[in-house]
């Protein structure tokens, strides 16, 4: 997934931090959305995946304008539970690194606990 860093995705737009780069959570936000197209054709009729834990090191600065491609990896299946390495870089190389785990589930079962 490739995406050019606008003045919505830094850290003073997302109340992270007050500089004018990147923002942490956009940075995991972009690393989800690699997991979930990851897996979005493989799931069966009536499934989706869920967000279960991340963890990032967003280990370097990137500027506005700068383009962003995060990627990842199926790295684990364990039953329901999928485990992805994530990277995330720009022109300049790596920017973060790091794990999503994701849940498959039944999406109507899923939703029927929230009422």
């Amino acid at each position: 997934m490739s995406h050019t860093v606008s003045e919505g995705d830094t850290a003073a737009a997302f109340n992270s931090g007050d500089v004018p780069v990147l923002s942490t959570p956009r940075v995991l936000a972009w690393c989800e959305e690699a997991s979930v197209a990851v897996v979005s054709d493989h799931l069966g009729v009536g499934e989706t995946s869920v967000g279960m834990r991340v963890a990032i090191d967003h280990v370097q600065p990137t500027a506005v304008g700068a383009v962003v491609t995060a990627k990842a990896v199926l790295a684990r299946i364990d039953g329901a539970r999928l485990t992805f390495t994530v990277t995330a870089e720009d022109g300049r190389g790596p920017i973060a690194v790091g794990r999503v785990t994701r849940v498959v589930i039944d999406r109507q079962r899923f939703l029927d606990r929230t009422s």
